[in-house]
């Protein structure tokens, strides 16, 4: 299988004065297209940092990080954003919905800035998919929490991403509303045949992927291949 993440070696250490603050030592790893991969740790082990590096929203001190066949640590930021752009869709903890736009709003403006002509047409199927086909014009406010990280699903899905980075994306809901976001978050990626990362708290969770990793004190202790 093809390698679309590809880690060697990845060191990040914080500096502040003459103190630093090492996160992540000698991480290696590798993710292959289409497969689902959490990466799981108790607070504080570097899961987030990883998470970002990984994504190419922050840069390692040394290291090779290769994202859809790019080493993206030699990149500039317009580089980085560019990839993600095209290649990479995100799901965050807290939803991060734009307050002034509607559910299909907040959709649709992504595909509109990459030049789709019918961005809002398949915004509406997107948001029919997660079950929101009758809150199109709801804005973030006027949705539940599992509503607003459902509309966050469609939007990371909507560029048909080669990878997708979820950052804890149950981390706010109650386990009832968080089951049904997990379940729709697998068919859809399993539908558009996007590569799955999971940064998670929740081993059942974990579980669900094909590949785990985990972390303690930023390092590696387990890399487990479950299928």
């Amino acid at each position: 299988m093809v390698k679309i993440l590809n880690v060697k070696n990845l060191e990040k250490t914080y500096f502040s004065g003459s103190k630093s603050l090492n996160i992540l030592k000698d991480i290696s790893f590798s993710v292959e297209a289409q497969e689902t991969f959490a990466i799981v740790g108790p607070s504080g082990s570097g899961k987030t940092t990883l998470l970002g590096l990984c994504a190419g929203l922050d840069r390692p001190n040394s290291g090779v990080l290769e994202l859809c066949g790019t080493d993206i640590s030699k990149l500039s930021e317009d580089q980085r954003a560019k990839l993600r752009n095209e290649k990479v869709g995100f799901i965050f903890q807290d939803f991060q919905l734009l307050p002034t736009l509607t559910a299909l709003e907040n959709v649709a403006v992504p595909l509109e800035l990459q030049g789709d002509k019918k961005a809002i047409v398949n915004a509406t199927s997107l948001l029919e998919k997660v079950g929101l086909g009758n809150r199109l014009d709801h804005y973030p406010s006027q949705l539940s929490g599992g509503e607003q990280q459902r509309v966050a699903l469609a939007r990371a899905f909507s560029n048909k991403p080669d990878i997708l980075f979820a950052d804890e994306p149950t981390g706010n809901l109650d386990t009832e509303t968080g089951d049904k976001v997990i379940n729709l978050l697998f068919d859809l990626n399993k539908e558009i045949g996007t590569t799955l990362v999971i940064v998670t708290h929740n081993i059942e969770l974990a579980q669900k992927t094909n590949h785990i990793l985990k972390l303690k004190g930023g390092s590696v202790v387990e890399n487990i291949k479950l299928t």
